[in-house]
């Protein structure tokens, strides 16, 4: 199938999950992404988590790079560098697109880059705008998360595992290049882009009203463990142990609640007693506790299965709490179409997604898992027209692998 950017080709030097997430999109909507990676894999190439227990090829990295061609090289030597500067900035329409994180190295600096080729397509990412290295975890601390994360009695910070501002920024960055290749388009100019992951998470809270919210009350918000905060959203046990999230944001999801639970009647005597009009999404709020009191021996006398069926056939805002073990049974059992089995170079299979983007419907191929340096000679011979005995004197030296 055709993809949207197929010709467009565009070199990635970058580790770890915001810039590599960025090269993963715009290889899923068909661009030609080549993977810079230094003699060995960088620091994330074996990255939990990994095949065998860890003792294997890294689900991380190869998902994460998947239908990205590896170029490996040393980039210590003064050829492996020139080689980097050379795919780089590469002559031709569709080229010269750079995503690096590479952040204090004199010799892949954007004026360096833009010397060689002035109209290069250059997006960095960073830690801090300054240069200071950072990760999700580490700037989701400074911003508040983990301080309005967790039950109501906590009192430490609670971290969560995803990470979020990372794979934020990734979008950001494939956003950031098809910013740039369409100002390069109409202008004929470059551009060189900086996205620190730090601004990613301040803006991301910013843009929320969380911090205009903190201000205002001159403290962060309370923590409500799994209650939807400003409206009505919680958790619920049933009879089999399974648990189920249930949501009713607008009026008419609370009316379908309401309705396939049979307590109607209850709440509309509770609203004159309390003061409260529950079609209100701030009243529900207010009242969380009392509606959850209400609602949850409704679920504790039904099974999951029956929950099921009654909240779906009421159109009910609601999920399933399930674990990851059971998203890939499911998977494997033909669910989940966006999904797909991923082979891994060391042998074995992992589980991958195609771009989440229908492209004409189709959510289009996942990409093959990379190997490390598989397709350095190909690259070097089809972008930068080395012979085979040029190529060759390249890996006598010790330049590639």
């Amino acid at each position: 199938m055709s993809r949207p950017l197929s010709g467009l080709q565009v070199v990635e030097c970058a580790s770890f999950v915001a810039g590599p997430t960025g090269g993963m999109t715009l290889a899923q909507l068909g661009a030609a992404v080549i993977r810079i990676d230094p003699l060995g894999g960088g620091p994330d190439h074996g990255r939990w988590p990994a095949a065998g227990h860890g003792t294997g090829d890294s689900y991380y990295w190869a998902s994460l790079n998947k239908g990205k061609r590896s170029v490996t090289v040393d980039l210590r030597s003064d050829e492996g560098r020139e080689l980097v500067l050379a795919l780089a900035t590469a002559p031709g329409p569709d080229r010269g697109v750079l995503i690096d994180n590479v952040v204090g190295r004199r010799w892949m600096a954007n004026d360096v880059l833009v010397a060689r080729r002035p109209d290069l397509v250059h997006v960095r990412v960073q830690g801090y705008p300054d240069g200071r290295p950072a990760v999700d975890y580490t700037v989701n601390a400074e911003v508040g998360i983990p301080q309005i994360t967790g039950s109501e009695e906590g009192a430490a910070p609670v971290n969560h595992v995803l990470p979020a501002w990372d794979l934020v920024t990734g979008m950001s960055v494939s956003t950031a290049v098809l910013a740039g290749v369409y100002q390069r388009a109409r202008t004929g100019a470059g551009v060189y882009s900086e996205i620190a992951l730090s601004d990613v998470a301040l803006a991301g809270v910013a843009n929320l009203g969380w911090l205009s919210e903190a201000h205002e009350r001159g403290h962060d918000r309370p923590r409500h463990g799994n209650h939807v905060y400003g409206s009505f959203g919680v958790d619920f046990a049933c009879s089999d142990g399974d648990r189920v999230m249930v949501v009713a944001l607008t009026p008419a999801q609370w009316t379908a609640l309401v309705s396939v639970t049979g307590t109607g009647e209850v709440f509309a005597a509770l609203e004159p007693a309390l003061d409260a009009d529950l079609t209100a999404e701030t009243e529900r709020y207010r009242l969380r506790e009392t509606i959850a009191a209400v609602l949850r021996p409704w679920f504790a006398a039904r099974d999951s299965a029956t929950v099921e069926a009654e909240l779906n056939r009421a159109r009910v805002l609601w999920g399933r709490y399930q674990g990851m073990a059971h998203v890939a049974a499911e998977h494997h059992a033909g669910g989940h179409p966006l999904l797909a089995d991923l082979a891994l170079p060391g042998g074995g299979s992992g589980i991958t997604a195609r771009s989440p983007i229908r492209w004409d419907t189709e959510h289009g191929d996942a990409g093959d898992a990379p190997a490390l340096g598989r397709e350095t000679d190909e690259v070097l011979a089809e972008v930068l027209g080395l012979d085979a005995r040029t190529i060759g004197g390249l890996h006598d030296r010790g330049v590639v692998g």
